[in-house]
């Protein structure tokens, strides 16, 4: 199998592989002030898998970190979502992008 690590990132667990891009909900606000490629650390690790080696916290790991690096902000395919009430015969149909950012993973 190789590296992976399971973190908890953005409302949401993600298994995540060295050098591998991922889309992640925007997790803070002042990511604008924080700017892009820009490294960040993660503290929050479930689960680590190592080889033959697996490490599982209780909830997190204490001593484990996990590298990479913000490359730029994209959004999601458009959740539409349509409302019909057939005795009033009426429909509304609205939808919306979540903004998302791209992460990729380097230790």
């Amino acid at each position: 199998m190789g590296k992976y690590a399971i973190i908890d990132i953005g409302g949401s667990q993600l298994k995540v592989e060295p050098g591998k891009f991922y889309d992640i909900r925007r997790f803070t606000s002042n990511l604008d002030t924080l700017g892009f490629n820009k490294q960040i650390s993660i503290d929050r690790i479930l689960l680590v898998h190592d080889e033959a080696v697996i490490k599982i916290g209780s909830p997190w790991l204490s001593n484990a970190v996990v590298k990479g690096r913000l490359l730029h902000s994209c959004s999601k395919k458009k959740l539409v979502i349509q409302k019909i009430s057939c005795n009033k015969k009426k429909q509304k149909i609205f939808g919306y992008r979540e903004s998302m950012v791209r992460l990729v993973i380097d230790s």
